[in-house]
Formats: structure tokens, sequence, C-alpha cells
């Protein structure tokens, strides 16, 4: 299919920031290893101070990417998803039946021999994504009001469900199948603190943020002129993170490459069924392309800043366990921004009637 003549144009307004946004995260990852190798005891250093049970400067980077997104959101139209009853419950089946599942049977298909990896793995598995999620979401051109409402959705049944999960799927099922089976004790409060954090303090932000602004300044000036100006912050606070994780685990990645491979393996292949099993089966049913997207990157991700919390409070902070939590947003992030590419070319492809949500993507900068 012909791309749409004005496709050069929009891709021309787009700052450098993110035409080159894959290079950016490629330097950002390069740039935390060398961190974290050159730097003596940064990692004490960067994880001296914490909100919650995650390292401060993680923490800043995550709100900071958040926080742009949020305010972004059109909130008189969110009643409006909440009523999208097809959306939410293929979402939630998505999230919390496929996912946890597959990432179990990826888990012991790849590291059925290492114990701690594998038990990390499916940690990671359980925690569905409530962070960069918007970030994806937004640089897809995904649906900004229908994504906060399953992040929402998910943060719920995160607080109720997880700890629920994470006794199944490492005790009761392997049990069933004749397998080793591991313990998981967190309580509900521990997960709703980091909920509360990494999604409310961002939420509450944007919502204050748009509905003082816009009854001050107007819509027009609040979206045209506001929201492009604080657009970068977001990525900015995404580079910022990527730097702080790699450095904070430089040292034990470069000096463990075969168990990064062992858990790098099944997690490219869960993202790529996550998110392509979602996309395709959002098409067939008929989800127009901002939703469908909104879906799928919401079923690919991860809440990583709660799954390496965990792993980190229930087996130390040297286990395996936790090493396999770290390991996670260290593939995820090339990985989901690798799908925005592809969400964003098959869009061009399969949702012909679409373009105008595609090429009126809000430059960030």
């Amino acid at each position: 299919m012909t791309e749409p003549a004005n496709t050069t144009a929009v891709s021309a307004r787009l700052s450098t920031l993110d035409r080159f946004l894959p290079l950016w995260i490629g330097l950002a990852m390069v740039g935390g290893l060398a961190l974290g190798r050159i730097v003596p005891d940064l990692n004490s250093t960067l994880g001296a101070v914490k909100i919650d049970t995650v390292s401060l400067p993680i923490a800043i980077g995550l709100l900071a990417m958040m926080y742009p997104v949020l305010a972004k959101v059109r909130y008189t139209r969110v009643r409006a998803e909440l009523s999208d009853r097809r959306a939410l419950v293929f979402s939630l089946v998505a999230n919390w039946v496929v996912g946890p599942a597959l990432m179990f049977a990826l888990a012991w298909i790849f590291l059925a021999d290492l114990p701690e990896l594998r038990t990390g793995l499916i940690i990671v598995g359980l925690a569905r994504c409530i962070a960069m999620v918007l970030i994806w979401n937004d640089l897809a051109s995904g649906n900004r009001e229908l994504a906060a409402v399953l992040v929402a959705v998910n943060s719920l049944f995160q607080i109720v469900m997880y700890s629920v999960l994470g006794w199944f799927y490492l005790s009761v099922l392997p049990g069933w199948l004749g397998l080793d089976t591991a313990g998981l004790d967190i309580s509900l409060w521990d997960i709703a603190k980091s909920v509360l954090i990494f999604l409310g303090l961002p939420l509450a932000a944007g919502f204050l943020t748009r509905t003082v602004l816009e009854r001050r300044r107007g819509t027009q000036w609040y979206e045209g002129r506001f929201l492009p100006r604080i657009g970068p912050v977001a990525l900015y606070g995404l580079l910022f993170t990527i730097v702080v994780l790699f450095a904070l685990q430089g040292e034990q990645i470069t000096s463990r490459p075969l168990d990064v491979v062992q858990v790098a393996v099944p997690l490219l292949i869960y993202f790529a069924l996550m998110w392509g099993g979602s996309f395709f089966a959002g098409y067939r049913l008929g989800f127009p392309y901002d939703r469908n997207t909104s879906i799928a990157f919401t079923a690919a991700g991860n809440n990583f800043e709660l799954a390496i919390a965990v792993s980190i409070a229930v087996f130390g902070v040297t286990s395996g366990e936790a090493l396999a939590g770290t390991i996670g947003p260290l593939i995820e992030v090339p990985a989901l921004i690798a799908l925005v590419y592809v969400a964003l070319w098959l869009g061009k492809r399969w949702y012909p009637d679409d373009q105008a949500v595609l090429d009126t993507r809000t430059p960030t900068g």
C-alpha cells in the first residue's frame, strides 16, 4: 500500500529526540552499562535512597516518564472508555490469564534446570505493566484514555491478584504437574504502595494539571502550547531511567552474560507472542488502530519495578530471582520500542481508514 502523501511532512515535524529515539535508547543502554562498570560503588550509592523499595533515581525517572503522558489524557472521555466492556474483558483476559500462563510455560521450557532464574521470570510475568506502557502507547499513537483506564484496572487487579497468582504459579500449579515448587510471601499493602506511588502520584498530577490549566487558559492553549512544552520530559525520563537501570546492574549483567542470554530468549518470545497475538486478535475483532494498539502494549508490558522489588524483598538483592527481574526491563525496553515501529508499520497497512490517527501524533519537542 502506498503511504499517505503527508507522512513525510509529519515525520519532518517530529523532533530530533523523536526521530532518533532508538539511537538514544541504545546509547543510554551502553552508557549505563559503562557507567556501572567504571564507577566504583555506584550500585550502593544509587540504591542508598529509596521510594518504597525502588531506588530514588529510578523512581524519579518513572514519575517523569508518566506525568506528561497522563497530563495528555482527556479525562472527560474516560467514562466512555469504561463502557467499552469488550475491550476491557479482552485486555483483562490477555493480562491476567494468558500473560502469566505463557510466562510460566516459557520459564519452565527454557529455564527448567535454573530454579532461581525460572522463579524470577515467573514473578516478572505476574506483574502487569502500569508505567512504561503509557510511553509505548503514546509513541505508537494509541488511545491515551483507554490506556489510562486499562492501566488503572490492571493496578486494581494487581493489588488483589498478585499474591494469589504468585501462590498459584509457584506452588499450586507446579505441584499439580509434578514440578518443583517455590513460595512467594508478599502483602497486599506492599503491592498497593507500589501502585499508589508509581501510578497514583503522576495520575493525580496529570489530572490536576489538565483540570486547572484548561479552566484558566482554555483547551486550545493547553493542548497547543502547554503539552508540547512538557512532552519531551517523558522521553528524557525514559532515557534517564534506562541509564540508571543499566548502571545499577551493569557489573552483574556483564559478569553473568550466559544468565542474561538464557533469560532474554524466553522474554523476547513472550513479548513477541503477547503483543503480536493481542494485536492480531484485536484486529480480527474489529478494534480500531488506536484502541488495538493500547490493548496490545498493555498486554505485552510488565511492571518491572514491582517484580524487582518483590524479588529483592523475598529472595535477596544478590539472588538469581532478583537478577531475572532486573533483566526483564533491560530486554523489554528495546523489544517494545521495536514493537512501536511494528505497530506504526502495521497501522499503515491494516488500517487505511485510520490514517488520521497515525498522521496526527503530537510531536514531543
